[in-house]
């Protein structure tokens, strides 16, 4: 895989990552600089990971790097949680962003799972020509 910019789940987690950096800027205190931070690093880090993974040699490596976009959407919802449960977001902004992260978790789940068995499939034999 070496053309990320072909996965549905790469353009839903930029898309992501975009609207939680427009939210995060909407958070204003000095006090909530380290929350604001923390949403966008764990929302940039979901479509960096897919690209890195694209880049690697093997299926198994690539997993690895779905799996860490995996972790990264988790914390990313729970930023969003404790952004809302504080009321320095909108429940609109929460509601959209924390749907967006989810239906990317699950996206990247189905992949890393092809991503894998596919790893674990013997190769096929070349057809006699």
């Amino acid at each position: 895989m070496s053309n990320f910019r072909k996965l549905k789940v790469w353009e839903k987690s930029h898309v992501l990552a975009l609207d939680a950096i427009s939210v995060a800027k909407k958070i204003r205190g000095s006090d909530n600089a380290p929350l604001r931070l923390q949403i966008v690093r764990a929302a940039e880090s979901i479509p960096t990971n897919i690209v890195e993974g694209t880049g690697q040699e093997s299926a198994k490596e690539f997993g690895r790097f779905l799996s860490i976009a995996i972790k990264s959407s988790s914390e990313l919802e729970y930023h969003l949680i404790l952004a809302g449960d504080r009321e320095l977001i909108t429940r609109s902004d929460f509601t959209s962003l924390t749907e967006q992260t989810i239906q990317v978790r699950r996206m990247l789940y189905v992949l890393r799972t092809r991503v894998l068995t596919s790893a674990k499939s013997p190769p096929k034999p070349a057809a006699a020509s």
